[in-house]
């Protein structure tokens, strides 16, 4: 039983190890590679990779100013431009921005390796050397000093929103150095989700260098003065008040003698006549406190981890869904007249600098070599960075054409055939607008195709074919809208001669005709071969037959730029026809509740699984054929890595044998024992599926029939393995504990699409929860049931609306939807005046009522899940958690207020209708709410509706888009992690391992910039693993980093960062901070109430663990309320009589001994005992360690009682008094009293009835326990929740 509780602190590792199932674990970013194939690449590439690990040398590099030089350490490996950048951000060169360097005085080329330039080698020296400026170096120049000396105002974004890429892990650790043992353990495990978690602290103004710094009234230059160099005026205005006006010159800035009222940019006169290279450089001139304000400002900055303040350059920052109210300091809106100029700054007049031939960028990057190492990390560098470039690009064109910014190229279109082309990126509506899917089912298959076909995209680049290209795709969801952006491909617009089609190959006109030009055939084929598709006939309208590579849907387009363009990969998997042949409807009310569309097909992820399957079954039956042909026997070969599975699923024991037998075949030319003729071939060997059965094909003659019966047959059994298989396994696997348990509707949705399953079977894993742990899985289904339901139904009444009225349609929707307890008939808040300035605008959104709007759910829920909702489900769900769901869904932001579900005059029976749900923390949690009701903000009072609503217009604060994108991962930086993973496992190669973990981790952070989310999971993956091999600080260095990474980009509430918290939680612990760590794991819970509720399967672990830091800390008290919580929620999830259960009770029992609780720690232990006797039987080791456990508390108990009688005797002889047990117990029952969670109840019982033996017991049994305690300490590591009671009995003690 000890080894259970030895195993207490890894089981969060284990945990958070499965949280990392999310990122991708294989090898070869190729689907149809192995990891055979890669491990040999890795073998060619180890000595390069080494080399380009540890030849790190320092350079010195002089300046032209003060401190006149500097050191840098450089790998040959990096780009001249890096080392510039390296220079530029260091505080003794922060002027410096236009500038080339120079080496044996002759000029470097920015753009080439270090290792290029002739004789740059350790210890050289290079010389900085100041460039005259262009216009645009000058713009970009005040740009950079703008930011630098924090004289940038805050910046409206429409793609980022309020409080983009926030973090708030130095609040957290912060909290953590303030408190003493007492309160870092103090946490009330039964208050409510506080929203305020997710808002980072309030902080005093950054000092401010300067008043401004702004383009000046007389800019830009006339002709004359630009004849002589002059580029830019600027106006500065000092800390001290003072006005100056200053030129951009060629040479640098100066200070003219132009006034506000009179031009004349010529240079002012001694002594105010000052002049620099750099304009950073010139302020501290005619600024005297410029240097010490700066100096201050850099003070400020770095009082913050610098992660968290870096701009993000290659992801889109995360934006929270809820935000602080407006005239919060951290939304403060302050004027900067250059806020408005910076388009210029940035652009130039023309808005040239920044338009960009997008395709022709993508396409070129594809044709860069990829030979050697150094070639692949700069094409994926170079290719990660294009793609968000376009991403940002894409979706602020996408977002500019959802608000009608943008003039379509065919105006007099209908609305959803509309076209538009901005910034160089195709745009057109994720809508049927020209009836191409009108037998699909319409908009609602076109919404989905582009989805697919995005999804398609990222497949083709990840995959990465040579001689194949595709145009970079982004889908932007915003307020209701589905817009496509797209690289405009040479020649899709050209004007066609009669006849003539722009599509080579693939279905031309909906399926009429068949195109299949054989120039395709080839790059088709490699590109069908990885994703499993048959080569296969279709037929054109006359019945002419075309043996085709891919997918009649897929096509083939000749740019002419003469490159091969695949374009509309949304059906590069086959239909789930068993899904259809449940699911369409006839006609009548049957039609109105079929499903809405015929796309649905299968996920990549199944027909993988499905393939891996049948391989295994081949290899096995190759097996025994053999073994029977020859009798061989079975060699027991050293396992290779094996066949890949999609996205690094795990394998089962039959297909790791399998892949064992493929792995050997490579070297069984070198085996003497089995002739050649004898070896398994894998290449014979061939599952694929026909991705166009069951979709209208008609097959002509009898042999045609009968191959299309067996392709029908073949799709027909992989739709079989997803019900039969797949989805009962998953369900199996998260019971067992296999599978992390999923938090919120995100990661359940990653869980489910990994394992190949559609989130339309989302109804069916519902009916297959039973039992209390899946109970909870269950609730989380439903949950994204309704908020995709609710999804649909906001995005059907807010497509055609306009902007303005989006917020009063939101509002009424999450009133209808969460308000109802506070407001049964809420009213639309419409400011009328919008309303006369849009009388054409749909407002169909006011007649939604609470009743009405749930009839819609459920109807949509019905449709597109089958499934039939409770008819009192809206009195069983979540609030908050649900709000969040929508939240993130649709991409709001609200204003944090505690928000008023329901009315204060309704609490009592509200409370009693709580129980409705499963968990008693949804009683809870909506109790403590109504009892703050009347607490919630103003603004939900202040709306001119005649009663309250939960939610005003004024709430919506911003919408900001929901993206997907074509990005492909890189390849060479997750081969060098999996490489440094296995070579790390094997002792011979533990040296070349750290080396290339470490060099995983300089690819990762090249490739993807520092903050991104895939560095994130580097960062999160390689501290697990050095913690793992007791390199403690680094794997703590490591963890904290992926916790500010991952909130920037992936949210400060998302699952993953949750995670990240609880991982560093452990290490901090492990590394002997277990203050700090009990700090991170109570944010953990915090974010855990708000992300999923009370009782989540998985907290059962964290509270274990921080119980277990506690006793660590010697807190033996509190280490035992945190024992109690675990084991109430472990009850409540798992059951009572469960072995989980049983684990708790037993350390539980410990903690209750260590803490003076002697009888109760009996009881506990009998419990434990008992348990395990009925479930395990007398004869396990855990029964037996149980059962000795409990004789020896036994013993101690008898003989403290027998003591205890005699000392109470003696002191009752010399008239002693005692005082009341509650006085002289504040740590025992004072905590109970004070901790009004039900888990401490029914422990509450025997304590309050202790006698006054037990109270002797108490006071005088510290010697007593002091014995019995010594005998346990090889089993005291936990340790429980702190009240001040606690710390004021002990003191007493």
């Amino acid at each position: 039983m000890s080894e259970k509780q030895d195993q207490a602190a890894p089981a969060q590792s284990s945990e958070n190890e499965s949280s990392d199932a999310q990122q991708p674990k294989s090898l070869n970013g190729r689907p149809d590679g192995t990891m055979a194939e890669a491990e040999s690449e890795l073998d060619l590439d180890k000595e390069e990779l080494e080399e380009a690990g540890d030849a790190l040398y320092p350079l010195t590099i002089h300046l032209p100013h003060e401190p006149n030089n500097i050191r840098v350490m450089v790998s040959p490996q990096e780009q001249v431009h890096e080392l510039r950048q390296s220079v530029i951000e260091l505080p003794s060169a922060f002027q410096y921005s236009c500038f080339h360097l120079e080496h044996a005085s002759e000029r470097i080329n920015d753009f080439v390796q270090i290792s290029d330039v002739n004789g740059l080698g350790p210890e050289a020296e290079i010389r900085l050397v100041e460039d005259p400026y262009t216009e645009k170096d000058a713009r970009l120049h005040v740009i950079r000093i703008r930011d630098l000396v924090g004289a940038a105002g805050d910046r409206t974004d429409t793609l980022h929103g309020v409080l983009p890429g926030v973090s708030l892990f130095d609040g957290v650790t912060k909290s953590a150095k303030d408190t003493d043992n007492v309160q870092a353990s103090a946490f009330d495990f039964d208050a409510p989700a506080k929203p305020s978690t997710l808002i980072p602290e309030e902080e005093e103004p950054a000092p401010k260098t300067v008043k401004s710094i702004a383009l000046s009234s007389w800019n830009p230059p006339p002709y004359h003065f630009r004849q002589k160099g002059h580029l830019l005026y600027l106006v500065v205005t000092t800390n001290e008040g003072e006005q100056h006006q200053i030129t951009s010159h060629v040479g640098g800035f100066y200070v003219n003698k132009s006034s506000n009222s009179k031009f004349d940019p010529l240079p002012r006169a001694a002594p105010k006549g000052h002049s620099a290279h750099s304009l950073f450089t010139l302020l501290g001139l005619i600024s005297s406190s410029f240097s010490g304000s700066f100096e201050q400002l850099l003070q400020y900055n770095n009082r913050k981890d610098p992660l968290a303040t870096f701009q993000l350059t290659n992801a889109i920052p995360s934006a929270p869904w809820l935000v602080p109210s407006q005239s919060s300091s951290l939304c403060a809106h302050t004027a900067d007249i250059t806020r408005t100029q910076e388009g210029y700054l940035i652009s130039g007049v023309d808005n040239t600098d920044t338009l960009r031939d997008w395709n022709e960028e993508f396409q070129s990057a594809r044709e860069l070599p990829k030979e050697t190492v150094q070639d692949r990390v700069f094409r994926e560098r170079f290719v990660s960075k294009l793609f968000a470039d376009y991403t940002d690009a894409a979706t602020r064109g996408a977002i500019l054409v959802a608000r009608d910014e943008v003039t379509p190229l065919n105006p007099t279109e209908g609305r959803d055939a509309q076209i538009f082309v901005y910034n160089n990126v195709f745009f057109s509506f994720g809508a049927d607008g020209v009836g191409t899917f009108t037998s699909e089912g319409g908009d609602d298959a076109a919404r989905v195709a582009t989805g697919k076909d995005v999804n398609g995209v990222r497949i083709v680049n990840q995959l990465d074919i040579d001689g194949l290209y595709s145009p970079a795709t982004v889908v932007v969801d915003y307020l209701g809208k589905r817009i496509v952006g797209q690289t405009v491909v040479p020649g899709i617009f050209k004007q066609r001669e009669p006849g003539e089609n722009s599509i080579e190959y693939g279905a031309v006109e909906g399926k009429e005709f068949v195109a299949a030009d054989e120039r395709f055939a080839p790059t088709f084929a490699k590109l069908s071969k990885a994703l499993r598709v048959k080569k296969h006939p279709v037929w054109d309208k006359d019945g002419k037959r075309w043996d085709l590579e891919a997918s009649v849907e897929t096509k083939g387009l000749m740019g002419t730029d003469g490159r091969k363009y695949v374009l509309d990969l949304y059906r590069i998997t086959p239909l789930d026809v068993l899904w259809l042949e449940e699911n369409g409807g006839d006609e009548g009310e049957q039609k109105e509740l079929e499903y809405p569309h015929r796309m649905t097909v299968l996920r990549p992820e199944l027909v993988e699984l499905v393939r891996n399957q049948k391989w295994s079954e081949w290899i096995n039956k190759e097996v025994a054929r053999l073994k029977e042909k020859h009798q061989i026997k079975s060699k027991d070969e050293q396992p290779s890595e094996g066949e890949k599975s999609s996205e690094g699923e795990k394998k089962s024991a039959t297909e790791d044998k399998a892949t064992e037998e493929d792995e050997t075949d490579a070297s069984k030319d070198e085996n003497k024992e089995v002739v050649a003729e004898e070896q398994i071939n894998g290449s014979d060997f061939d599952f694929s599926l026909n991705p166009d059965v069951y979709s209208g094909q008609v097959p002509q003659t009898e042999a045609e029939k009968e191959e299309l019966a067996a392709d029908e047959e073949q799709v027909r059994n992989a739709c079989k393995h997803l019900r039969e298989s797949a989805i009962p396994e998953f369900v199996n696997d998260i019971k067992a504990g296999d599978l992390p348990f999923p938090m919120d509707g995100l990661s359940l949705t990653k869980m489910m699409h990994k394992r190949g399953i559609n989130m339309r079977y989302l109804g069916k894993i519902v009916t297959l929860c039973e039992g209390s742990r899946l109970v909870h899985l269950r609730d989380l289904c439903l949950q994204e049931i309704i908020s995709r339901a609710f999804k649909h139904v906001a995005g059907k009444y807010l497509r055609y609306l306009p902007i303005p009225l989006t917020s009063a349609c939101i509002a009424h929707l999450l009133n209808c939807l969460l308000g109802f307890g506070l407001n049964s008939k809420p009213t639309a808040d419409i400011d009328e005046s919008l309303k006369t300035l849009y009388p054409e605008a749909d407002l169909a959104f006011a007649n939604l009522t609470p009743e009405s709007l749930r009839q819609e759910m459920e109807t949509q829920a019905l449709r597109r899940f089958k499934y039939t909702l409770d008819s009192e489900w809206y009195n069983q769900i979540k609030h908050l958690q649900l709000l969040r769901e929508v939240s993130l869904k649709l991409g709001l932001q609200l204003q944090i207020k505690n928000f008023q579900f329901t009315s204060a005059s309704s609490a009592a029976p509200a409370t009693t209708n709580g129980v409705n749900g499963h968990t008693n923390g949804d009683s809870k949690e909506s109790k403590k709410k109504k009892k703050k009701a009347r607490e919630g903000s103003p603004a939900s009072i202040s709306s001119p509706t005649v009663a309250p609503c939960t939610f005003t217009p004024d709430d919506v604060v911003n919408v900001v888009p929901i993206i997907k994108d074509s990005t492909p991962r890189s390849v060479i930086s997750e081969e060098a992690l999996e490489g440094g993973r296995h070579s790390i496992m094997q002792p011979s190669k533990r040296r070349i391992g750290q080396e290339l973990l470490l060099e995983s981790l300089t690819l990762h952070e090249q490739i993807y910039g520092i903050l991104h989310q895939e560095v994130a999971r580097a960062y999160s993956t390689l501290a697990q693993i050095y913690y793992q091999l007791e390199e403690k600080e680094a794997a703590v260095d490591l963890a904290k980093k992926a916790v500010i990474v991952a909130e920037r980009t992936l949210g400060v509430d998302a699952a993953e960062t949750l995670l990240y918290y609880l991982n560093l939680a452990l290490y901090m612990h492990g590394s002997g901070d277990s203050k700090t760590a009990l700090a991170y794991v109570k944010h953990a819970l915090d974010l855990w109430k708000i992300i999923y509720g009370f009782d989540h399967p998985d907290s059962i672990t964290t509270l274990n663990n921080a119980a277990v830091m506690l006793q660590h800390m010697q807190a033996y008290h509190e280490s035992r309320i945190w024992f109690e919580q675990a084991l109430a929620v472990c009850e409540r999830v798992v059951g009572k009589q469960s072995l989980p259960s049983a684990s708790l009770l037993f350390q539980l029992a410990q903690a209750l001994a260590l803490d003076n609780e002697s009888k109760s720690a009996l009881g506990k232990m009998r419990d434990c005992y008992n348990i395990f006797l009925q479930q395990l039987g007398p004869e396990n080791n855990n029964t037996k360690e149980a059962e000795t456990w409990l004789e020896q508390l036994t013993q101690n108990a008898v003989a403290i009682a027998k003591r205890d009688k005699d000392v109470q005797a003696r002191r009752l002889r010399a008239g002693i008094r005692f005082p009341a047990r509650n006085a002289a117990l504040g740590s025992g029952a004072g905590v109970a009293a004070s901790q009004p969670t039900s888990l401490n109840q029914p422990k509450s019982d025997k304590p309050d009835a202790r006698s006054i033996d037990d109270l002797i017991k108490f006071i005088e049994g510290n010697t007593a326990q002091k014995k019995s305690s010594s005998t346990k300490q090889r089993t005291s590591r936990g340790g429980p929740n702190v009240r001040v009671a606690a710390a004021a009995a002990a003191s007493a003690k």
